[in-house]
């Protein structure tokens, strides 16, 4: 009896220093490279108006990640100025670029082997510039001009997984809810919030060391 009670002591130890040698292996750093669809919602006053609206876009997107704990992650979500159609009044009205990095704090759930689930929190910023209005405007208002207020802060909420490969590399599959809104603007005149709060799809790869 007693070496069966040390046999499964020695096994349950062993299996505990296996576990905790296999987190230890993870690395601290992880970064992703992902393809995005961002649907954006577009609604609000502007919307309501005119009809203003930014069409949907995929973008290609990076993030690094960096782990306090085995569970507890930061991500910064980053990409290049996008370039985004603008419509309203039924035509496209002109281009401006988007560039929307995003903070988050995440919780990885970790006892399901090589399927790494998480959700996240945090905050968006978006910068708004190269605003190029292309005319359409003036001709239902006589030299009018349309423009976007160029900074948004808003929130932003995630769920995804990670499926590891091997050590380091993985796929991912992320979904993301952004807050982010502008003021839009005719002639110098306001005509309401534009509420874009997109949704964005994103499918990539990892690597963690």
């Amino acid at each position: 009896m007693m070496k069966k009670t040390l046999l499964a002591v020695a096994a349950l130890c062993a299996l505990t220093s296996g576990a905790a040698m296999a987190q230890q292996q993870d690395g601290k750093w992880q970064i992703r490279a992902r393809a995005v669809n961002i649907d954006f919602h577009n609604g609000g006053a502007a919307n309501a108006a005119l009809g203003v609206n930014v069409k949907d876009k995929v973008i290609p997107e990076v993030d690094i990640s960096y782990f306090f704990t085995p569970n507890i992650a930061a991500e910064l979500i980053l990409t290049y100025p996008q370039k985004l159609d603008v419509r309203a009044l039924g035509a496209k009205i002109g281009t401006l670029k988007a560039l929307p990095p995003t903070l988050t704090l995440q919780y990885h759930f970790t006892n399901f082997g090589a399927f790494k689930p998480y959700v996240g929190a945090g905050v968006n910023y978006t910068r708004f510039s190269s605003v190029k209005d292309n005319g359409v405007v003036s001709t239902v208002v006589p030299g009018a001009e349309w423009d976007v207020k160029r900074n948004s802060w808003g929130g932003a909420l995630q769920v995804g997984f990670d499926y590891a490969l091997d050590k380091n590399w993985s796929i991912n599959f992320d979904v993301k809810k952004v807050y982010m809104d502008t003021k839009v603007s005719v002639g110098g005149g306001s005509v309401g919030k534009l509420k874009l709060n997109p949704v964005l799809v994103g499918v990539g790869v990892g690597y963690r060391f």
